[in-house]
């Protein structure tokens, strides 16, 4: 089974809330469909085009999401085969308490931030380890850019400094600030993929945007706006 992966997109998750019944316990909420679920039964009976299907539909969400902590292509592909591997041997006991894509983005999490443990104690990180931008992946370039060299110059300033203020991040907030800001994940998912709680998840927000805020000031000034 070949897993293949090419860039990376943002899809935000939205839920419905359960009002209180007056003078009643509070109504459970009802357990959402999983639009994956008949792939992942098929998968779970042993067709592999149905989870080749599954790593199809979302190896360009967590191509993100593993880039982004990563920032390095090379370890981000072999973490998603990692991840991918993981995820097909662990498909049986897989049993619907979340959404597929819920409990795939936990293992995408947990093994990433081991990765970047295991990566600091090895030999520590360098800014020379990075790439030049994820921008350079041909799913992610803006045709539209090279025909104003100064903006393309500008963006990819910008991109090799958030990688870079990226990195300065501890990996808990690197990590919320990847779901949230990056790919447009709501705090509440947030919070279930992670296990801690959604003030948790502001609060890391909040630290981790402060630290940003002030590596990246010179950039955020109209000055070196990527439009210019």
């Amino acid at each position: 089974m070949v897993f293949g992966v090419d860039g990376a997109l943002t899809s935000p998750v939205y839920y419905c809330t359960v009002p209180l019944l007056s003078g009643a316990r509070m109504a459970k909420k009802p357990k959402s469909v999983d639009p994956d679920a008949d792939l992942v039964k098929r998968a779970q009976d042993g067709e592999t085009r149905a989870f080749d299907e599954l790593i199809m539909k979302y190896s360009r969400k967590l191509y993100g999401l593993v880039y982004n902590m990563t920032s390095n292509k090379e370890d981000t592909h072999d973490l998603l085969q990692d991840i991918f591997a993981k995820a097909y041997r662990s498909l049986g006991r897989f049993r619907g308490n979340s959404m597929f894509y819920t409990w795939i983005y936990s293992i995408a999490v947990n093994m990433t931030l081991n990765f970047l443990k295991k990566r600091k104690r090895r030999a520590g990180f360098s800014f020379d380890d990075m790439d030049s931008g994820i921008q350079n992946d041909p799913g992610f370039i803006d045709q539209g850019h090279h025909s104003n060299p100064r903006r393309q110059s500008n963006i990819n300033e910008l991109q090799k400094k958030l990688n870079e203020a990226m990195q300065t991040l501890s990996e808990q907030h690197r990590t919320v600030v990847t779901m949230f800001d990056i790919q447009g994940m709501p705090h509440a998912e947030i919070s279930q993929i992670l296990g801690v709680s959604e003030g948790t998840v502001r609060s890391r927000l909040y630290y981790a945007h402060q630290q940003l805020q002030g590596y990246l000031e010179e950039f955020l000034s109209p000055t070196h706006s990527p439009d210019q």
